[in-house]
């Protein structure tokens, strides 16, 4: 007569039983974890190891396993398998060491035409030349192991993280004195003062493509085709410039379209606040150190007007993000030339043209907000 079945009922408290059931719902816990979890559920409400397999679709073999292993060590020191002894390493700790300092250096800094590391270059280079520096464990490394050590130190001599390093001395001086622009702005729109003053946050965006399209696009057929379908080639007709000027206090935008962004490109559009203020407002614009901005001709231009007529408040280099009418192009990318196509350079600068108009007629305030309270 065979004997009866032990029947081993798991204790499992609320706050096993709150990460049991996490566990069990998990989409980013290894398998054998949730699979284990659920095991662990469906025996706490029923300790019957037959059913328990049945419901969560494995052997009751499999359920006795997961339950000793749970009555010997706990239910969560349980969910994971228990370490093996496995092979000793054959790579030394120094050696490990060597091949991160070596991964740290370019590889065109000994020899290699390569201007950064790939893992199979790295293990060819470890295999020749470990041996001789004293590392011989590493004489026959291949590209896992390499990718498996430079992973434990969390090294990746294949990729580039971009950083900008700050070159001007002065931006934070820069940066308030524009800080300061935007309070006044915001003074000047609390106070509703009907003063001589126009802010202008000025910029180019160049390089705007018109590209024509080889064929027709498809417009979108309900339930066959959701998205309008564009041929693949593309024809190019040039690019051109948009010079833009938005006055922080009215929203009107100042531009131009011109095929270059020269001094006298950017004179230009300076000529079109000046027609269009009266003669007794102090035109302010904030812009960038480009060389048309700093050019003799620009000086020229600009001591020719009478005196307070214009001035110009620089930001930073590398802190054109100050300057407001970045947030404009971003929303024109993002928007009106998203996907645009133009059969010629005129159809594009008519369509430019267009939307500045359409803006114009219900004009937008754009307002700094960020850290202007701490401007002086």
């Amino acid at each position: 007569m065979a004997a009866p079945r032990r029947v081993v009922e798991l204790s499992l408290g609320s706050d096993d039983l709150t990460r049991l059931e996490s566990i069990a719902r998990s989409r980013t816990e290894p398998a054998i974890r949730v699979e284990r979890g659920r095991i662990f559920l469906a025996c706490h409400a029923d300790p019957s190891s037959v059913a328990v397999g049945e419901r969560i679709g494995v052997m009751r073999h499999t359920v006795g396993r997961c339950v000793r292993r749970a009555e010997r060590f706990g239910v969560m020191a349980a969910l994971d398998d228990s370490p093996r002894p496995g092979k000793a390493p054959s790579i030394t700790p120094d050696a490990r060491a060597w091949l991160v300092s070596l991964a740290c250096q370019k590889a065109k800094d000994l020899g290699y035409p390569h201007e950064l590391w790939t893992t199979r270059l790295l293990a060819r280079h470890a295999r020749e030349h470990a041996p001789m520096a004293g590392y011989p464990c590493m004489a026959n490394i291949v590209q896992g192991t390499v990718c498996k050590i430079l992973a434990r130190h969390q090294v990746r001599p294949h990729k580039v993280r971009y950083y900008l390093e700050r070159r001007d001395g002065a931006f934070e001086t820069k940066m308030a004195e524009v800080l300061c622009v935007y309070r006044e702005v915001a003074l000047l729109r609390e106070s509703q003062d009907d003063s001589r003053v126009a802010i202008i946050s000025y910029d180019e965006k160049p390089g705007i493509q018109a590209i024509g399209s080889t064929a027709p696009d498809l417009p979108p057929q309900p339930g066959s085709h959701p998205t309008f379908a564009r041929d693949h080639e593309y024809k190019r007709h040039g690019t051109l410039s948009l010079l833009a000027g938005i006055d922080l206090l009215t929203g009107q935008v100042h531009a131009s379209i011109e095929d270059r962004h020269r001094s006298r490109e950017f004179v230009g559009l300076l000529k079109k606040p000046d027609a269009a203020y009266p003669a007794d407002t102090a035109i302010k614009v904030i812009l960038d150190n480009h060389s048309a901005h700093i050019s003799k001709e620009t000086k020229a231009w600009a001591d020719s007007q009478p005196e307070g007529r214009f001035s110009f408040v620089f930001t930073p280099k590398h802190g054109s993000w100050l300057n407001l009418v970045e947030g404009f192009f971003s929303k024109m990318a993002r928007s009106m030339l998203r996907h645009i196509r133009a059969a010629s350079k005129a159809g594009l600068k008519a369509r430019l043209l267009a939307y500045l108009d359409d803006i114009n007629r219900d004009p937008v305030i754009h307002r700094w907000t960020y850290k202007i309270a701490e401007a002086a």
